[in-house]
């Protein structure tokens, strides 16, 4: 498969979300350890550029994704995420480390 026919599918998939699950614990979690809030996670999937990709290491009970974006207020945040009935669940979130920065600023 070509990367835009991969762009492509993901585009779609995204487009045909609804909204967003949030589980307790996960946002917790993120904001505990990572001071991220469940609004910064929303934001980033309306700002560009947003990259999206498989993320196969944890897909095994379910598909799983990451995403490199930015919040409205240019905060660079990593996130692992799925899909459950059209709405989009984050599972983890954090600020992007240095590698992460270098390839979302490519």
């Amino acid at each position: 498969m070509y990367i835009s026919e991969i762009y492509k599918s993901m585009s779609e998939l995204l487009l045909n979300c609804e909204g967003f699950d949030w589980d307790e614990r996960n946002s917790e979690k993120n904001w505990i350890l990572h001071q991220v809030a469940r609004s910064e996670c929303e934001q980033v999937f309306f700002n560009e550029p947003l990259i999206v990709a498989d993320d196969t290491k944890h897909s095994q009970i379910e598909k799983r994704w990451f995403v490199l974006g930015k919040t409205d207020t240019e905060r660079l945040l990593f996130m692992v995420f799925t899909i459950r009935n059209k709405l989009i669940r984050i599972i983890s979130a954090r600020d992007m480390n240095k590698k992460e920065k270098e390839v979302y600023d490519e």
